[in-house]
C-alpha cells in the first residue's frame, strides 16, 4: 500500500518503504506542457513575398524582374526591318560589313542574341530592344508602365540583368522617373548600342555561332 505525504511519494519495494523526490520541471518544459499539442501535416508556407523594387523598400509594390515575362523579353522590332526567317548568303555576309545592317535584321538580331547569351550579356540587346519599343508607345499609362519595367529590369542596381551605364546617365534616368517619357532612355540606349558595337560585335564575327551559319549558307549555295 502506497501512502502520499506532502510532496513526497512512498513506494514499497520488496516490502521496504522507499521515499522518492518528485522530478523538477524546468520553466521551458512547463510552458511546453501548458501549450496545446496539435498534430497534423505541416502547413504550406504559401507563395514567397514578391521582391521589392529599388523605389520601394517597404514591400508594398511588386517587382517584375524575377517574374517570367516570356514574350515581354522579346519586344517587336519597330524599325523597317526585313522579316528574314531564312537569310541568304549575301545577307549573312552583310552582317559582317555593318553592325547596323545586322541589327535591322530579325534573324541577325536572333543570331547575335544567341552569341550574347553565351557571353552572359544578353541583357544589353534586350534593353536596347525594350527602349525601341518604348519609343513607339503613345499611351501615357503604357509609357509609364514600360518605363518602370525597363528601370526595374535593366537599370536598377538590384536587378540581376543590370546593364552597364555611367553615373551621369543613371542620374538623368532617375530624374526622368518622376515624369517618364518615350525618350527617357535614349542616351542610355545609345551607350549600350555603342558598347555592343565596339565590344561584342567583333567577337561575334569571330565566334562559332556566326562562322557556322556562314559556312552553312555557303554549303547550301554549292549544293544548288
Amino acid at each position: 500500500m502506497a501512502v502520499v505525504l506532502s510532496k513526497r511519494r512512498v513506494i514499497m519495494v520488496d516490502n521496504i518503504p522507499m521515499h522518492v523526490q518528485p522530478r523538477s520541471v524546468s520553466g521551458s518544459e512547463m510552458r511546453k506542457r501548458q501549450q496545446p499539442h496539435i498534430e497534423g501535416p505541416p502547413q504550406d508556407p504559401g507563395p514567397p513575398r514578391p521582391n521589392t523594387c529599388c523605389l520601394c523598400w517597404c514591400g508594398c509594390c511588386k517587382c517584375l524582374w524575377n517574374a517570367d515575362r516570356g514574350e515581354q523579353n522579346k519586344p517587336p522590332f519597330p524599325m523597317d526591318s526585313i522579316e528574314e526567317q531564312h537569310p541568304t548568303l549575301d545577307e549573312v555576309v552583310s552582317w559582317a560589313r555593318s553592325f547596323e545592317q545586322m541589327m535591322r535584321s530579325t534573324e541577325g538580331r536572333d543570331i547575335f542574341r544567341e552569341f550574347l547569351r553565351s557571353e552572359y550579356s544578353e541583357e544589353n540587346l534586350l534593353f536596347w530592344l525594350a527602349c525601341e519599343e518604348l519609343k513607339e508607345e503613345s499611351n501615357p499609362a503604357a509609357i509609364e508602365e514600360r518605363a518602370r519595367i525597363i528601370y526595374e529590369d535593366y537599370v536598377s542596381i538590384l536587378s540581376p540583368k543590370e546593364v552597364s551605364l555611367d553615373s551621369r546617365v543613371r542620374e538623368g534616368i532617375n530624374v526622368s522617373l518622376s515624369e517618364p517619357g518615350q525618350l527617357m532612355y535614349e542616351e542610355a540606349q545609345l551607350q549600350i548600342y555603342t558598347l555592343m558595337h565596339r565590344d561584342s560585335y567583333p567577337r561575334f564575327l569571330n565566334s562559332s555561332v556566326y562562322r557556322d551559319l556562314l559556312e552553312s549558307k555557303r554549303g547550301s549555295c554549292l549544293d544548288t
